[in-house]
């Protein structure tokens, strides 16, 4: 796509030989790339090859009007039914008002008059390319927002990610109150933003509000807006967030933290669809669907008193339960790799198996926020891109030096004996290459530290068992 400062690939057709050179020549001497038409049969066909080729198209088309086979406007007939993104500028030597009327409502970018002066005509290509531009970029950046909250980018195998993948794109296509559950970190936001991507309001707004770090009073205004004069400091009316989310999404987080006023005139949002602005009698109708999240337990604070209970049951009418990381640890390494690549960029980064040993056994009280942290910083420490145990902070060193406690089993009898000790071996989810040091280990014990003897067993020799068992044996 050529900026207005770029070389652009500008299509001009005009059955006046004279006056289609004098522009291809202006235009060249701009740095454009210019394609002539003679007449407005000769455009359409080089459109229709260039759409063929499946090329990037023309970034602009200026096109004279009458014309013997096919006139300008049956050009710019055929550029909005199969290049849309491709402004089209119509000039004559027969200008009047009806005619930019009409060439106007057929979708003509510009219309100019013959004779034009030739930096008038650069001013108008100039505005139609950059209009081109931005309106490439602003889909460029919706497509973006699209794919970055896509459900498929809520990262994670486990059993339990894919109970709320399936919760999500069922709920999706409705508009029904949601509310999300989990621990701080654990991707609630991103979780409300695919469900608001993949639903019927896509295209409209998503608006966030952290309810818990905003004052009741003010959350109160900015909710549901205010009129002037209805507190100090308000010199003008304003909308509120309920109203700026609508045909779209507004997500609470933190709603276990809003007080009781606030409360109830959520209620009456989900109850009757409508708000009432401070300092206001009137209600106001808003269409906006509600994703709520908490990391409280609702259903406790309304059994003590401290969240209305009908609230409670208006905002549970569908409940998506986000596992905490040390419930999922069969998603620690695929969503490490998923934040290296995410933060290495083109340069790319490894994990090291010691780094990804040592994230297996750190229980992440932070969830998938502090994963995401820790592997930033590790490829900040290590500008080379390979990630190792020694990049990671420092609690989590700690965890994998510190051996994780193995589940309390009943003394074994001899029928369940090997049984319970394979069980006790993988207890913990090992990697391959951790499961086979602690089998080659507990061979080496039952053969009384004879490395010959466990090596037979084991049918390796004894280079490779060292190498198993690590430098420290």
């Amino acid at each position: 796509m050529s900026s207005v400062s770029d070389k652009a690939r500008i299509l001009v057709v005009d059955d006046d030989a004279s006056s289609r050179g004098v522009l291809e020549q202006f235009l060249a001497e701009d740095a454009h790339g210019v394609t002539s038409a003679s007449d407005g049969a000769e455009a359409i066909r080089l459109l229709e090859e260039e759409r063929e080729q499946g090329g990037d198209g023309y970034d602009a088309v200026v096109s004279d009007i009458r014309m013997v086979e096919a006139d300008g406007l049956q050009v710019l007939d055929w550029a909005r039914k199969h290049a849309v993104e491709t402004p089209v500028i119509l000039v004559t030597a027969f200008g009047n008002v009806d005619g930019a009327v009409d060439a106007i409502r057929r979708g003509a970018y510009d219309y100019i008059s013959k004779p034009y002066d030739l930096s008038a005509i650069k001013l108008v290509i100039d505005r139609a390319l950059r209009h081109r531009r931005l309106a490439a970029e602003n889909r460029r950046l919706k497509r973006e927002i699209r794919d970055r909250y896509s459900l498929t980018n809520v990262v994670g195998r486990s059993e339990a990610m894919l109970q709320v993948y399936k919760t999500a794109a069922r709920v999706a296509l409705t508009d029904a109150t949601v509310l999300v559950v989990g621990e701080s970190g654990t991707g609630k936001e991103l979780v409300a933003r695919a469900i608001h991507s993949a639903s019927g309001r896509g295209s409209g707004p998503f608006i966030a509000v952290d309810c818990g770090a905003i004052a009741e009073g003010v959350l109160e205004s900015e909710l549901f807006g205010h009129a002037r004069g209805s507190f100090t400091g308000a010199t003008g009316a304003r909308r509120g967030l309920f109203e700026e989310a609508t045909g779209g999404t507004i997500f609470l987080d933190e709603i276990g933290d809003i007080g009781p006023r606030i409360q109830g005139q959520l209620l009456r949002v989900l109850q009757e669809g409508e708000i009432r602005p401070v300092g206001e009698s009137q209600a106001r109708k808003v269409d906006t669907r509600v994703v709520a999240a908490t990391n409280k337990d609702l259903a406790e604070f309304s059994r003590v008193g401290r969240f209305r209970e009908d609230l409670f049951y208006r905002l549970n009418v569908v409940t998506i339960r986000l596992p905490p990381l040390r419930e999922r640890r069969e998603d620690i390494s695929l969503l490490a790799e998923h934040f290296a690549s995410k933060h290495a960029g083109v340069r790319g980064a490894t994990i090291t198996t010691s780094a990804r040993e040592a994230m297996l056994a750190y229980d992440w009280p932070g969830n998938v926020r502090e994963l995401e942290n820790a592997v930033a910083r590790a490829l900040a420490l290590n500008p080379g891109g390979t990630i190792l145990a020694d990049d990671l902070p420092e609690a989590v060193r700690t965890a994998a030096r510190t051996p994780r406690p193995l589940p309390v089993q009943p003394v074994p009898t001899p029928s369940t004996g090997i049984a319970l000790a394979a069980e006790q071996m993988i207890a913990d989810r090992p990697s391959l290459d951790e499961l086979s040091r602690r089998y080659a280990e507990r061979i080496l014990r039952e053969t009384g530290g004879n490395k010959t003897r466990a090596a037979e067993v084991l049918k390796i020799d004894r280079k490779t068992l060292s190498r198993l068992l690590g430098p420290d044996e």
